[in-house]
């Protein structure tokens, strides 16, 4: 399943609303569970601190990947929160991310999950497309732009 296919309107938040990073994951998992993919938000939000806990999911160029695995979700999801001022994720670039990408995946089904970090690594190598994800002004705008590349 391609990236593109698991992005909507209903799970793109521009802008995030949270300043902190624990903020950012709950808003981030919220989006999931006001769109019917999440089943425990608490036994999910566990899972994703203790993914947090091995090491930050905060990558470089502003782009952070908060996920975690759980029977929680029917099938691998993601949402998509945007901070342009950004917001500090204890990056490994010491510097404040600004797109983040929470997936959850079913525990055995780890194929989809690596594709969809792949894509996502692969999309930011894309200076261009990342800098008009910060500066898209709504979820459809957003949805547009991974639709087009």
């Amino acid at each position: 399943m391609a990236l593109v296919d698991l992005i909507s309107e209903e799970v793109v938040k521009v802008p995030l609303s949270s300043t902190d990073k624990p903020g950012v994951l709950r808003e981030l998992l919220q989006i999931l569970k006001d769109a019917g993919m999440v089943d425990d938000y608490d036994r999910v939000l566990e899972a994703i601190y203790k993914r947090e806990e091995l090491g930050s999911t905060g990558l470089e160029e502003g782009i952070a990947v908060p996920h975690a695995k759980t029977d929680a979700v029917k099938s691998l999801t993601i949402a998509i929160g945007i901070s342009p001022q950004g917001i500090d994720f204890h990056s490994l670039d010491g510097k404040p991310s600004q797109l983040f990408f929470l997936m959850l995946a079913l525990p055995n089904q780890s194929g989809p999950h690596i594709e969809a970090l792949a894509e996502i690594a692969k999309l930011s190598k894309s200076r261009a497309f990342c800098n008009a994800l910060i500066n898209a002004k709504s979820a459809k705008e957003v949805v547009a732009l991974f639709r087009e590349d």
